[in-house]
């Protein structure tokens, strides 16, 4: 019979054999020959330094023997010497419906029972990882664990845990959860069979430049998400520098031959990069054109822009004109708003701007004229012509909110989105303002849309996967012949993934021809073989059905999802549905 293990190191050993036990952290195995728990003490102190001993305590169960000198009796009768009998006896068994039971002898209170035991080492290191994931998430700093009020908190979550270093948590526990994550993207990535890459460059508040690509594809019909690198960029911005570094990235990664698109800004050095360089189909960040659009139309009100910019800084930098601002809002019963300041790179915080400064309209009069700053002052019709700005840039702004979206697809919607902004630009210009800066506004926004936008129907990549949006499909297009084009393409493209179905019909039917053996069938036999389809035109003909029966289904609502629809429906539109992944 086996010895009983009462040292508190076999809580981190299993015992393989009688002389070897293995490490339940790293499975190493260690000799424990005579009983010695040297090594295995020595193991844990020099490889696993963190971990925390528990000491093993053993306790008495149910259904062990009796104590020594207990008596077991089945009395049948019950007296006063048997009752004091059994009073004055601890260890005596009772009986219950004439079985005998053992009393379960009492447990002493020892010290132990007033001290925190320490916590087991895998939830330890679980709540490490929560840790680092809380702090990467939040961006907290890392000296988080040494704050007094944290500890405190920590410690009421939680006595028996004990709060890592700063130091191992981003020398020890960081390392290890980001080798995991990594490994786990890895897999599936590897898994999946086309993937999209979005890229940009940026100079921080310190001058430092940066560059990020990240990956995007469809995984069990939901969209995912990773960012691959984020890395300081000090070369040159040259073409062939960025597609040097997208090849690094994309090499690391094991994307060579997933690549079907990639997205970002219009700078002709990043689009060289993708198209001359590495070859890959390039489609423009939308937002960022819809940005391109609107700043180049917002010069011509540039002067309305840049008066309403001079007051907005002048109560930013005067605590006491933002005060009086603040006192003047709550004497006409306004709620106290705080006006908002544009950024030169995003236009739509000038649209921000311009809509809480004529929020706040009377307010701002009223405190100007009180404090009298020497500031260039908005006349009536400039009031005028503000909020007609607003009322035509709006649109632009809603669209650009709608495509900022991280977890729906966005790419079908851009032909829409496109056309409806031209479309709402055109009314205006039916119905001109009286002002002329606002006349030459919405002239320099068709100009510019018709400029970037006017054969938007005819990209490939846009125009497929808006086809494949079944809340779209082809009335999302303008032009029939566009919508056309699509369909063909994207039938022919569902043909060159359609299995070989026929092929394994026809051999097995000439294989039971061959066996029947009887030579006047063969006349008969050739002619129906002549009038059956090859294999490629059943292929095309199955496709052509397949997207038949697709635009025939009723679209769905805009505000549905359809990769969920695609999900449910593609043991139907099997082939679709694969060019719907890979689009």
């Amino acid at each position: 019979m086996s010895t009983r293990k009462r040292s508190d190191i076999w809580t981190h050993f299993g015992e393989t054999s009688a002389t070897e036990a293995k490490c339940m952290i790293c499975k190493k195995k260690f000799s424990t020959k005579g009983g010695s728990t040297s090594n295995l003490r020595r193991h844990l102190k020099t490889s696993h330094p963190t971990v925390l001993l528990a000491q093993v305590r053993t306790e008495t169960e149910d259904g062990s023997p009796a104590a020594a000198g207990a008596v077991s009796t089945t009395s049948t009768f019950a007296g006063p010497s048997t009752a004091s009998t059994a009073s004055s006896t601890p260890a005596a068994s009772t009986t219950i419906q004439g079985a005998v039971r053992p009393r379960r002898p009492q447990q002493q209170t020892t010290m132990s029972s007033f001290v925190t035991r320490p916590m087991d080492p895998l939830r330890q290191n679980k709540l490490d990882e929560a840790l680092v994931r809380m702090i990467a998430c939040d961006f907290q700093p890392f000296s988080i664990v040494e704050d007094k009020g944290f500890k405190e908190y920590s410690h009421l979550l939680d006595p028996s845990y004990s709060l890592p270093s700063r130091k191992t948590l981003s020398k020890t526990v960081m390392p290890r959860l980001y080798d995991k994550l990594r490994s786990d993207i890895m897999e599936k990535i590897r898994n999946v069979s086309a993937v999209c890459l979005t890229t940009d460059c940026w100079t921080s508040i310190t001058t430092t430049s940066y560059m990020s690509v990240t990956c995007h594809f469809i995984e069990d019909f939901q969209m995912t998400s990773y960012l691959l690198d984020c890395f300081h960029f000090s070369d040159r911005h040259t073409a062939a520098h960025l597609a040097r570094e997208l090849t690094r990235v994309t090499d690391e990664w094991g994307l060579g031959d997933k690549i079907v698109a990639c997205v970002s800004d219009n700078a002709s050095n990043i689009v060289s990069a993708v198209r001359d360089h590495l070859h890959w189909d390039h489609i423009s960040c939308f937002a960022h054109t819809l940005n391109l659009i609107v700043k180049a139309a917002l010069k011509e009100v540039q002067h309305i822009v840049q008066k309403v910019k001079a007051i907005v800084e002048y109560f930013h930098r005067s605590t006491v004109a933002s005060e009086k601002l603040r006192a003047t809002q709550k004497q006409m019963g306004q709620e106290p708003l705080r006006l908002k300041q544009d950024v030169a790179t995003r236009w739509n915080s000038t649209y921000y701007m311009l809509k809480r400064f004529t929020e706040v309209k009377d307010p701002i009069i009223s405190t100007l004229a009180l404090i009298n700053p020497s500031l260039p002052t908005l006349l009536p019709e400039e009031w005028e012509i503000s909020r007609e700005i607003l009322e035509i840039i709006k649109p632009f702004e809603e669209v650009t909110t709608e495509v900022s979206a991280e977890k729906f697809v966005t790419v079908s919607k851009v032909i829409l989105m496109t056309r409806g902004l031209q479309r709402i630009v055109a009314r205006f210009q039916r119905n001109p303002s009286k002002f002329d800066p606002v006349k030459k506004l919405v002239d320099s926004l068709m100009s510019e849309m018709t400029k970037r936008f006017g054969r938007v129907e005819h990209n490939e990549k846009l125009a497929d996967a808006t086809c494949l949006d079944p809340r779209f499909k082809k009335q999302a297009f303008v032009s029939h012949q566009a919508a056309e084009d699509t369909v063909k393409r994207v039938t022919a493209a569902a043909a060159a993934i359609n299995p070989v179905q026929h092929e394994e019909e026809d051999t097995s039917e000439s294989a039971a021809s061959a066996s029947a053996g009887a030579m006047f069938w063969e006349d008969f036999d050739e002619r129906v073989a002549s009038l059956r389809p090859s294999a490629a035109s059943s292929k095309t003909s199955d496709s052509m059905m397949e997207m038949r029966a697709y635009l025939a289904e009723p679209l769905l609502p805009r505000t549905s999802d359809p990769l969920a629809w695609w999900k449910r429906c593609s043991p139907v539109y099997k082939t679709l549905s694969e060019v719907m992944n890979v689009t």
